[in-house]
Protein backbone atom coordinates (compact mmCIF):
# COMPACT_ATOMS: atom_id res chain seq x y z
CA UNK A 1 0.00 0.00 0.00
CA UNK A 2 1.27 3.28 -1.02
CA UNK A 3 2.01 6.46 1.68
CA UNK A 4 -0.40 8.11 0.49
CA UNK A 5 -3.26 5.82 0.82
CA UNK A 6 -1.99 4.69 3.85
CA UNK A 7 -2.15 8.22 5.17
CA UNK A 8 -5.87 8.61 3.84
CA UNK A 9 -6.80 5.52 6.07
CA UNK A 10 -5.31 6.62 9.13
CA UNK A 11 -7.05 10.18 8.26
CA UNK A 12 -10.46 8.57 8.21
CA UNK A 13 -9.58 6.86 11.31
CA UNK A 14 -8.93 9.88 12.61
CA UNK A 15 -12.04 11.61 12.09
CA UNK A 16 -14.14 8.78 12.78
CA UNK A 17 -12.27 8.19 16.32
CA UNK A 18 -12.89 11.85 16.89
CA UNK A 19 -16.60 11.70 15.99
CA UNK A 20 -16.87 8.86 18.19
CA UNK A 21 -15.35 10.56 21.57
CA UNK A 22 -17.24 13.60 20.54
CA UNK A 23 -20.17 11.40 21.04
CA UNK A 24 -19.17 10.34 24.34
CA UNK A 25 -18.32 13.63 25.72
CA UNK A 26 -21.99 14.94 24.45
CA UNK A 27 -23.69 12.21 27.22
CA UNK A 28 -21.18 13.60 30.08
CA UNK A 29 -22.06 17.46 28.85
CA UNK A 30 -25.39 17.15 28.80
CA UNK A 31 -25.30 15.71 32.54
CA UNK A 32 -23.35 18.50 33.09
CA UNK A 33 -25.86 21.07 31.64
CA UNK A 34 -28.91 19.51 33.41
CA UNK A 35 -26.88 19.73 37.13
CA UNK A 36 -26.44 23.44 35.68
CA UNK A 37 -29.93 24.18 34.85
CA UNK A 38 -31.39 22.32 38.35
CA UNK A 39 -29.10 24.69 39.93
CA UNK A 40 -27.12 21.34 41.37
CA UNK A 41 -23.87 19.90 41.46
CA UNK A 42 -22.92 18.06 39.02
CA UNK A 43 -21.81 14.80 39.39
CA UNK A 44 -17.68 14.29 39.52
CA UNK A 45 -17.70 11.36 37.43
CA UNK A 46 -19.73 13.26 34.94
CA UNK A 47 -17.44 16.10 35.09
CA UNK A 48 -14.46 13.89 35.01
CA UNK A 49 -15.48 12.01 31.82
CA UNK A 50 -15.75 15.63 29.80
CA UNK A 51 -12.29 16.58 30.56
CA UNK A 52 -10.51 12.93 29.64
CA UNK A 53 -13.09 12.96 26.44
CA UNK A 54 -11.93 16.82 25.94
CA UNK A 55 -8.64 15.99 25.94
CA UNK A 56 -8.87 12.91 23.81
CA UNK A 57 -10.48 14.78 21.31
CA UNK A 58 -7.67 17.39 21.22
CA UNK A 59 -4.75 14.70 21.08
CA UNK A 60 -6.96 13.09 18.16
CA UNK A 61 -7.38 16.59 16.65
CA UNK A 62 -3.66 17.30 17.03
CA UNK A 63 -3.10 13.98 15.41
CA UNK A 64 -5.07 14.67 12.29
CA UNK A 65 -3.32 17.42 11.69
CA UNK A 66 -0.19 16.18 11.57
CA UNK A 67 -1.67 13.10 9.17
CA UNK A 68 -3.22 15.66 7.44
CA UNK A 69 0.04 17.82 6.91
CA UNK A 70 1.67 14.80 6.03
CA UNK A 71 -0.49 13.96 3.13
CA UNK A 72 0.08 17.80 1.90
CA UNK A 73 3.29 17.33 1.46
CA UNK A 74 2.98 14.27 -0.35
CA UNK A 75 0.51 15.34 -3.01
CA UNK A 76 1.85 18.86 -3.39
CA UNK A 77 5.86 19.31 -2.71
CA UNK A 78 7.59 22.29 -2.52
Amino acid sequence: MSKKSELKKAIQESEDEIESLEKKRTRSQSALLEAFLNHTTPSDKDAEYFRVFSSLIELERENLRKLRDELDAIENPS
